[in-house]
């Protein structure tokens, strides 16, 4: 018996690599996201003649599609503490129409209309958490309101007109990394970040299997390890070369050097420390994580305002990209916010999410785009098909939860560790009571 428990704990080949990214439910899900985005990618690649990857095209990619990312950061903490923001576009659109006009008719230098856009994100985010938080008025109904509130104020301010921005303040939105150093052929600068990043991955993987020693805890082998390793930076480094080689005046963009920062410090927030352990508590169970101590009324205060804060932020370089402030801003934002963070492995009840899922689900929306266009698809096509990939994801999610399972995914990375619990479960014998065991069960069941 213990020699085949033995047998059936070696390691095999796809179990060790559903280990690469975690292995769970929600880890694995965004295994699967992943390997949708590659294939998309892929696919586009052929079906464009090269096109996809071209510097060029992964520039304007990066560029056209920044806001989205950077608004689902929020959304997928909105969405895990178990609300939603109808808002975020609206509020881009306001605040990005105050900071035109704060540049344009008041002369406030471009440094100090970022600072004064970021407080305005700050006053609308604590307005419409108070009506959440403490008001306890639905979300849904706070970000509708807010949604044609601020909508309307944007059209107030600027009386539906179009706002010119300033030269400088249009680096943050339409800015390259600097040249710098010899001439290799590239922007050594993007090469440099390349570099940095790759060497960054590596260590984390060395920190992490280090800590896992420490604690006692299952770790991949070693060779999942490497493998990961290797994997993630070959696309580093690749992706690297090709945003770097780009025409003369071109490298990385300054907005996703932004998005990168942003990335970074969300997904420290939300798994690192105990405020972002809070807000999966209040998703997954309010009333359990209330009497646990958490204040649920602090959380979703901060979170919706944090929203606000990041479509602040977005709606800032979308104008600094666009060179102008206008009326049309931020329109349908809010939709690809919230269908990113779904794609991504979001959970419709709250409590489940990643700001990487919803960075890749945002990716998965931004290729399909880019890819489409590429093939000259109409854009009412290019709808329908966003909704139906949007539809497919949550109702695979939703169809799995409901048989009691993870992802399609998830279920395939564990499904040889149930095989294991099961075999471990008939081989136990069953303890029957016996003598005084059985007395105070009678005696148990008779009370």
């Amino acid at each position: 018996m213990t020699t085949q428990i033995a047998e059936k704990k070696k390691s095999g080949g796809i179990r060790d690599l559903g280990m690469m990214f975690g292995g769970g439910q929600s880890t694995g899900r965004q295994f699967g996201i992943l390997g949708a985005l590659v294939v998309i990618i892929l696919l586009f690649e052929i079906l464009t003649g090269g096109k996809t990857l071209e510097p060029v095209n992964l520039i304007n990619l990066v560029n056209q599609n920044v806001y989205v990312l950077i608004l689902a950061i929020g959304m997928v903490m909105v969405i895990i503490a178990g609300h939603i923001d109808l808002s975020v576009g609206s509020v881009a659109a306001l605040v990005g129409i105050i900071v035109a006009k704060a540049m344009n008719d008041w002369n406030v230098p471009w440094p100090l209309a970022i600072v004064l856009g970021l407080v305005v994100g700050v006053i609308i985010g604590a307005w419409q958490g108070w009506w959440v938080a403490y008001v306890g008025v639905p979300a849904f109904i706070v970000t509708l309101a807010g949604m044609l509130i601020f909508r309307g104020l944007n059209q107030l301010i600027g009386n539906a007109n179009t706002i010119p921005v300033p030269d400088g303040y249009t680096y943050i939105g339409g800015g390259f990394l600097p040249e710098w150093g010899p001439n290799t052929g590239f922007n050594n600068s993007t090469l440099l970040l390349g570099l940095i990043i790759a060497v960054v991955i590596a260590l984390m993987e060395v920190r992490t299997r280090r800590k896992q020693t420490k604690m006692g805890s299952e770790k991949a082998p070693l060779w999942v390890s490497v493998f990961k390793v290797v994997i993630l930076d070959a696309v580093v480094v690749y992706a690297a070369v090709l945003f770097g080689s780009g025409r003369v005046g071109t490298s990385f963009p300054v907005a996703g050097v932004i998005l990168g920062v942003l990335i970074i410090l969300y997904s420290f927030i939300t798994r690192n420390t105990i405020f972002g352990r809070h807000i999966y508590a209040v998703g997954g169970n309010s009333h359990a994580a209330e009497l646990s101590g958490v204040k649920i009324r602090r959380i979703n205060f901060f979170v919706m305002m944090n929203m606000s804060v990041l479509a602040a932020l977005a709606g800032m370089i979308a104008v600094a990209r666009s060179v102008s402030s206008g009326p049309q801003d931020g329109l349908g934002w809010e939709l690809d916010a919230i269908a990113a963070v779904f794609i991504g492995g979001a959970a419709v009840s709250g409590g489940i999410g990643t700001v990487a899922g919803s960075i890749i689900g945002g990716l998965v929306i931004a290729v399909l785009n880019n890819g489409l266009q590429l093939l000259g698809v109409t854009s009412d096509k290019v709808q329908i098909i966003k909704g139906l990939v949007l539809l497919i994801a949550v109702g695979i999610d939703v169809y799995s939860k409901r048989r009691g399972g993870p992802s399609l995914i998830g279920r395939m990375f564990n499904r040889d560790k149930t095989q294991r619990i099961d075999a471990a479960a008939e081989e136990k014998p069953a303890v029957v009571p016996t003598g005084d065991q059985a007395e105070d069960s009678s005696r148990s069941l008779t009370s």
